[in-house]
């Protein structure tokens, strides 16, 4: 095994691991920013706005992301109008295009899991509020949205790991991310093993921290909503 060139080529993977978690911060927040809202209309019973980001949630969560990505970098460059828009000088970055896709991804499937949990809300929550003469729009912002919230947390800590292991697609962009440099590494010295597990490494550790923020999460906001 040639650890020595790993050692060398430590300062780029933890470069790659910067990027990764730049991309993974910027996606959950932004996609979080985007799901809260639309998932509580999507949660409203028989109304048109409903379907509506029901098909927005229903072709993100049906289509590999990596075909999105590609739709967004390469697809929407061929066509002379955006390449003569203002937003061009976005859309030819592949920062951006990396970005918006895990946004949109991301935010299709939290906004699922929001409108899932506000769904699942016990009955008594919600007569409790009424009883108390609270409008709709109090409610929710009260006693349902808060609510909902802490009961997504184990869900929506799973589609925070999916998203961190799905950044490595942005490599493909030639984003220097984590698995980025191990394949830079690799073309290198063609040491495909030490390259990409040390970036397994990386991503496993990065794992973990995600996993021991969430258990925290879920014991000081989930905890005291479970049945003793």
């Amino acid at each position: 095994m040639n650890l020595e060139a790993i050692q060398e080529n430590l300062p780029l993977y933890f470069s790659g691991a910067l990027a990764t978690f730049e991309l993974l911060v910027i996606s959950l927040l932004l996609g979080l920013l985007i799901a809260v809202p639309l998932g509580v209309l999507r949660s409203l019973q028989n109304s048109w706005i409903s379907r509506v980001i029901w098909l927005y949630t229903y072709v993100f969560r049906g289509t590999p992301m990596l075909v999105q990505l590609f739709l967004i970098y390469y697809g929407l460059a061929q066509f002379e109008a955006v390449r003569e828009s203002f937003a061009w000088p976005w859309l030819s970055s592949a920062w951006f295009c990396a970005c918006l896709s895990f946004v949109l991804n991301t935010g299709a499937y939290t906004t699922e899991i929001i409108a899932g949990s506000i769904r699942a809300l016990p009955a008594g929550e919600i007569e409790a509020a009424k009883s108390l003469g609270m409008s709709r729009w109090v409610m929710f912002r009260r006693i349902v949205l808060p609510s909902a919230l802490r009961r997504s947390l184990p869900a929506y800590s799973n589609e925070a790991i999916f998203m961190l292991h799905g950044t490595s697609l942005a490599s493909i962009v030639t984003i220097m991310d984590l698995t980025g440099a191990a394949r830079q590494v690799n073309s290198t010295y063609y040491i495909p093993f030490e390259a990409f597990i040390t970036a397994a490494v990386f991503y496993f550790l990065m794992t973990l921290s995600l996993v021991a923020l969430f258990h925290k999460a879920e014991a000081r906001w989930l905890k005291p909503l479970m049945p003793r």
